[in-house]
């Protein structure tokens, strides 16, 4: 197989996990327990297809335009693709598809069932690894975002802007990332070059989504 960095780049993604499905022998990718990729192998384990999943119309434009895009094998055919791995599909393109297959399936979980999936909070921070949390702090999606931090009884801003208000899963849903009101929630107790830099890690988490 010639997209040899298949696995690694689909384990870098968050909250994905891999499994072997014996009975079909391939290779399965899945986020929240639903399959979003998968390398089917023959009786000799090696790769003939890669299976992902597209909305309709961009995979029928896909199979028109590659020879090595096809109908998802053993699956869905309206909505997965299988792809050779020894074709001339571009590497770019591929991982530009596994992404869309990866936010396509995660899309298909409750808004806020897809933040307990990645781990986070509307705004990119990971609840578990805050010294407040369980503590003083049940989380964010726990909370609906009446966190520690927030004004008594209300909702932390960035929650109520992105959850409340966009109706978002997160920010990263939001194309003015990040903004006035993320710069505005500074924590008293961190340097503004400290904040700066919880800022660029949580938009860094949420563009990976």
């Amino acid at each position: 197989m010639r997209y040899t960095w298949i696995d690694d780049y689909l384990l870098a993604k968050r909250a994905v996990t891999k499994d072997l499905k014996k009975e079909w022998n391939w290779i399965r990718y899945q986020i929240g327990g639903k399959m979003f990729a998968a390398i089917c192998l023959d009786k000799e384990d090696k790769p003939y297809y890669i299976n992902l999943k597209l909305e309709p119309a961009e995979g029928q434009f896909l199979r028109e335009q590659y020879k090595d895009i096809l109908p998802g094998y053993y699956s869905n055919k309206e909505h997965w693709n299988s792809i050779t791995p020894d074709g001339e599909v571009p590497d770019d393109l591929l991982k530009d598809l596994l992404d869309k297959s990866y936010r396509l399936v995660l899309a298909g979980f409750a808004k806020k069932k897809q933040r307990e999936i990645l781990g986070i909070s509307c705004c990119g921070t990971e609840c578990s690894k805050c010294s407040f949390h369980g503590s003083l702090c049940t989380g964010c999606n726990e909370a609906n975002g009446k966190v520690f931090h927030a004004p008594a009884g209300k909702a932390c801003p960035i929650y109520q802007c992105s959850v409340g208000q966009c109706k978002f899963s997160t920010c990263a849903s939001c194309e003015k990332l990040p903004c006035d009101i993320w710069k505005a929630t500074k924590d008293p107790n961190l340097s503004q070059e400290d904040f700066d830099a919880t800022i660029q890690a949580r938009a860094a988490i949420l563009n990976h989504i």
